[in-house]
């Protein structure tokens, strides 16, 4: 009975390794959130990506100034088709949107661009969302709100936050100024605006719209601000290959910022954080 006992063994193995991978036989748990069993190289392009187009342009900023119509500067919204400065979460998603996905009805905006006395409204943004720390991802609380950049630089501002390229293949490496675009396919204007991914647990907002919020340091939340959350990147995409002559509506080619209201269908944004961002997926665009 031993060889059948062995061979009944040895199926078992097989079975579980096949199921859970090798770490199975080794008495390790399955890969996944716990931030003992995630390494850096693990987080290498786990996102999951939104799309959205141009919705409208005003004077309006909610977070700035809620309530007070025309008392900002002027803003470029995509994603949510209502925001104004009167939003709130409720009308928020009773609002439609530009975005691919239904229930993202979040509202994400940046200063209006401006060449000479020209608007220059973008096609639209891609909207990353990704894991920036090796803890699992906690998602956005309804209604939170922050923002990236400052709209009062008057001098370069960290790379890590923003900066203006002319795409990926372009071979025009990123600038703190707008950069001129070589005539090749794809090679056009494009702003990123990077958020912070780690939350203070606690508010959302604070005075500044940005000290309940903290960047990770490597690929850890401070002690401060212990709960991560997707970490966002926004990046607009112009059409022009740029130039003389550019401005944003907040200042200079250095003052860019962007803005976020979490109003996600609750449910959808919990399941993209949980498959793709906890499960260590790439799960790309809608």
């Amino acid at each position: 009975m031993r060889p059948l006992i062995m061979i009944a063994a040895i199926g078992v193995l097989t079975f579980f390794a096949a199921l859970f991978g090798p770490a199975a036989l080794a008495g390790d748990k399955p890969k996944g959130g716990e931030e003992g069993d995630v390494s850096r190289a693990d987080l290498v392009g786990v996102n999951f990506i939104e799309s959205c187009t141009f919705s409208h342009r005003a004077p309006d900023d909610p977070i700035v100034f809620p309530g007070r119509s025309g008392a900002s500067h002027d803003h470029t919204f995509v994603g949510n088709r209502t925001t104004s400065a009167s939003s709130t979460f409720g009308s928020l998603r009773s609002g439609g949107t530009t975005c691919r996905r239904a229930a993202d009805t979040a509202a994400y905006w940046v200063p209006t661009l401006y060449q000479g006395a020209n608007a220059v409204l973008p096609q639209g943004a891609t909207i990353y969302y990704r894991r920036g720390t090796l803890a699992e991802v906690q998602t956005f609380p309804n209604n939170f709100r922050m923002i990236a950049g400052d709209a009062t630089a008057t001098a370069p501002q960290s790379g890590r936050v923003t900066f203006w390229s002319c795409g990926a293949m372009s071979g025009v490496p990123p600038s703190s100024t707008v950069p001129t675009c070589p005539e090749a396919r794809g090679s056009f204007l494009r702003l990123h605006v990077r958020f912070p991914s780690c939350w203070d647990g606690r508010r959302l907002d604070s005075a500044d719209h940005k000290s309940h919020m903290a960047y990770a340091m490597g690929r850890g939340c401070p002690s401060t601000h212990p709960v991560s959350v997707p970490a966002i990147t926004q990046i607009y995409r112009y059409p022009t290959r740029g130039g003389e002559g550019f401005s944003l509506a907040s200042g200079s080619q250095y003052s860019a910022h962007a803005d976020f209201v979490n109003a996600w269908r609750p449910g959808e944004l919990r399941k993209l954080v949980d498959d793709c961002l906890n499960a260590l997926v790439h799960c790309g665009r809608a």
